[in-house]
């Protein structure tokens, strides 16, 4: 499903209802595919001192602050990101969240790879990088083992705004985008196309007529 620019609480609230959907076995897996306005997110593990601004100035430049129910800690989502929201069923054969956040990364991979750009892990770190640099980030929910929230890839998003926080809670990486390295512009219907394809090559799935 591609959705066009979201706020994040209208991404969220459509994900909770798919979500509770998929566990009645009402809808198939789906992929939901946007961008979100301006919006910092917290997630679970998010530390307050990793948002360098107070949210009321944060909120006067423009930017929602957002607890999200999701993994790991502080990021930026907004126009020129790829989010990209898979509500999976893993059971019974991908019951294993180190593997499932491994094959997001391995989608983003092949994405970068797509546009002659050398991605990889980083040991211990989620999410995908080029050099020292993250291009895409991770956090999911697993609830009764379907999925939620999911990653955020970065194709000509406005990187300025990752200063305003310490992003994923890591200091001492920088954050880049396809737009940065390639130093031209990619449409974003085709970076969602490409990830469309890696993501149900590495999931095992096809896409509904």
């Amino acid at each position: 499903m591609r959705l066009g620019r979201l706020r994040y609480a209208t991404g969220l609230a459509l994900q909770e209802q798919l979500v509770e959907q998929r566990k009645a076995s009402q809808v198939p897996d789906t992929l939901l595919l946007l961008e979100h306005d301006p919006v910092f997110t917290l997630g679970r593990n998010a530390r307050q001192e990793h948002v360098l601004f107070p949210e009321e100035t944060l909120r006067a430049q423009g930017y929602e602050v957002f607890e999200a129910g999701r993994g790991g800690d502080v990021t930026f989502h907004g126009p020129g990101q790829l989010v990209a929201y898979p509500i999976l069923d893993l059971a019974p054969d991908r019951k294993d969240v180190h593997r499932y956040v491994r094959d997001l990364e391995e989608v983003m991979i092949r994405l970068c790879a797509d546009y002659d750009v050398s991605a990889r892990r980083v040991q211990g770190r989620t999410g995908c990088w080029v050099a020292d640099e993250k291009i895409g980030a991770i956090g999911v929910r697993i609830s009764r083992w379907v999925s939620s929230h999911g990653l955020a890839f970065n194709v000509a998003t406005d990187l300025r705004a990752f200063g305003l926080i310490v992003p994923c809670g890591i200091s001492d990486k920088g954050v880049t985008s396809l737009r940065k390295l390639l130093d031209r512009e990619v449409a974003m219907s085709d970076v969602m196309g490409r990830l469309t394809t890696h993501f149900c090559a590495v999931f095992g799935h096809t896409l509904a007529a």
